[in-house]
């Protein structure tokens, strides 16, 4: 249990009476040098022997809602401490101290106040122990005004093409030539002379015959005109066909229409270094193929929900791309494993369901210049089946050149965790498919880094629970919090004990979640009243809690008198810890 301590030097603010209604604040105060939570800046990425990539792509979701970032902790004042205790256990290794850049000890003390709904936190850049790439990607501007000058020329003079190959009707079927009309009718003609020829000599060998034949001379007039009129409706519908172009739309989006046109054009400009005929080839190849494989049924048909742990969307990351999780330990399940793979029909089932995944996710995306077109990818390779898995390696190097082809720049990162130590000599292995500009999107991740390398890029509470985060399904067992709930990152370093201390203003009841990733700490929870005559109530004992107990510890606790609710963590490791807690504040009244 925490003494009491005087006052720091930034006096927090005096309780409302309680009868009266107020803003809700936090004060958080850090002791010792706790280091801040890791920025959301590209960490962690690796550069393959050889490699140069070309992306598989994955699905996505509408923009996460925005009024829901609030919640009742606006009707009370709530302030929260954040404090550090060294005990008595032997510190960590040296070279601990080369993964974190740790502030200065010399700072005892800092108080900052900030509101309770805010999320805001200083974050700190970690060095990478996995090799990094020598560029890390950014996304570009899809907004014309921000585009180079080569670049706007590139994209006017494709236009251009669609445009004239709109006209022309290049992207579809192209009409027969005049040769291959002509030759048409000489054949009807050679065809209907010697049906002719065979009826009058069958006419003339037979004793008695009724047929009554037509003149030569109208037969010889009928030949002549089917030719000519024939012609002339084929001249009708060719004048027809070039007074209105035809019609392209692309993952609902039209060819060549308004600035998510634009959008879509700079896919394919980009995915050819704005080589201008290269692009155009492009687009009229997947326009091709997309017809081929009917694209547009297939969008609309019932492939079953076999797969449906293998690929799935949750949440958004910190820049608001909708996350597409590809969990490929559910390979594992030999049934599974042999329904997908075992043969050439079922693993082309598979890539039709693969592609009407990301068709479906793909429309759902904002194709406008200033919205949000590409997806946030994690692959899990916990368990997956190695690269002895023949039918597993051609399904998915049957998948990377079709959505390669078809599918450009729709990948805005490719961060892939629990890998294992197979994974490089597998990668090397497709490397050939791939491109520098794909290659730079990657990021590798070993098994303990894992959670917080998705952390750089995905808040916690957007993060699922399998992967370290306080996201899951909503239920009744689980009616607090969503997704939409912010939660606090707090690095626990070795040897070191973290407090989180809430001080309550007001009588109220409050509800708070916390997780410690992969725990192997002891964890308790405790109510001291600021009455100095009142004794301190234990919520939660002193606990060891281990990798096997329940990810997330959910508690509430009803406030009937001013006072401070402690939570605290004691990490006697000598590794650092990822403290993750979020709460709420419901006030009432007797």
């Amino acid at each position: 249990m925490a003494q009491e301590s005087t006052p720091p030097p930034v006096t927090p603010p005096p309780p409302p009476s309680l009868e009266q209604a107020s803003p809700s604040l936090a004060m958080v105060k850090e002791k010792g040098d706790l280091p801040p939570a890791p920025a959301p800046e590209p960490a962690e990425e690796a550069d393959s022997p050889g490699a140069k990539g070309k992306e598989l792509q994955g699905p996505t979701l509408p923009s996460p809602p925005e009024g829901e970032q609030k919640d009742s902790r606006s009707s009370t004042l709530a302030a929260m401490m954040e404090k550090e205790e060294p005990v008595s256990s032997p510190q960590p290794p040296p070279e601990e101290k080369t993964e974190l850049t740790e502030k200065s000890a010399a700072t005892e003390e800092e108080v900052v106040a900030v509101a309770v709904a805010d999320t805001g936190k200083e974050k700190q850049v970690q060095e990478n122990k996995v090799p990094q790439t020598l560029v890390s990607f950014k996304e570009e501007s899809n907004l014309v005004s921000d585009l180079s000058d080569i670049e706007r020329k590139a994209l006017e003079e494709l236009k251009q093409l669609v445009q004239e190959a709109l006209n022309t009707h290049q992207f579809s079927t192209a009409p027969p030539k005049k040769e291959e009309r002509q030759s048409v009718i000489v054949t009807q003609e050679a065809q209907t002379t010697q049906e002719t020829s065979k009826d009058e000599a069958s006419a003339s060998e037979s004793d008695v015959s009724t047929e009554i034949k037509p003149p030569a001379e109208t037969q010889e007039s009928k030949v002549e005109e089917t030719p000519e009129k024939e012609s002339q409706e084929v001249a009708k519908e060719e004048q027809k066909a070039a007074s209105s172009p035809e019609e392209i739309t692309i993952w609902g989006i039209p060819l060549l229409k308004d600035d998510r046109s634009d959008v879509v054009l700079l896919k394919f400009l980009r995915a050819r270094d704005f080589k201008v005929r290269d692009a155009f080839v492009m687009i009229k190849n997947t326009i091709q193929w997309r017809r081929d494989f009917k694209i547009d049924e297939l969008v609309d048909e019932d492939l079953g929900d076999d797969l449906e742990k293998v690929v799935f969307m949750h949440g958004y990351d910190r820049e608001g791309h909708p996350v597409c999780y590809n969990v490929y330990g559910e390979f594992q399940n030999k049934e599974l494993y042999q329904k997908t793979f075992s043969d050439e029909e079922k693993r082309l089932k598979f890539l039709r369901w693969r592609i009407q995944f990301l068709e479906r996710s793909i429309r759902k995306l904002d194709f406008s210049p200033s919205g949000i077109s590409t997806v946030f990818q994690v692959n899990d390779l916990k368990n997956s089946p190695g690269p002895g898995k023949r039918e597993l390696r051609l399904a998915t190097k049957q998948a990377l050149l079709l959505l390669q082809d078809n599918y450009p720049e729709f990948v805005a990162k490719q961060v892939f965790i629990n890998v294992p130590w197979w994974y490089l000599a597998f990668y090397t292995m497709i490397s050939p498919f791939m491109t520098q500009r794909t290659k730079s999107k990657f990021v590798f991740a070993g098994p303990s880094k894992s959670a917080e390398t998705l952390f750089k890029y995905v808040s916690p509470e957007q993060v699922p629970i399998q992967y370290g985060g306080l996201s899951v399904d909503f239920c009744d067992c689980n009616p607090e919090f969503t997704i939409a709930d912010p939660a606090t990152e707090i690095t626990v370093k070795p040897a070191t004990k973290q407090t989180v201390e809430i001080i309550i203003y007001e009588k109220c009841f409050i509800v708070w979640e916390l997780r410690v990733v992969g725990w192997e700490v002891s964890y308790s929870a405790e109510f001291v009243p600021d009455s100095k005559d009142a004794y301190t109530i234990i919520i939660t004992k002193p606990t060891k809690m281990t990798p096997t107990n329940e990810p997330v510890v959910s508690n509430s606790f009803k406030v009937g008198e001013l006072g401070k609710i402690l939570l605290t963590v004691d990490n006697s490791t000598s590794k650092k810890k990822k403290l993750l807690y979020r709460f709420k504040i419901n006030p009432f009244s007797d």
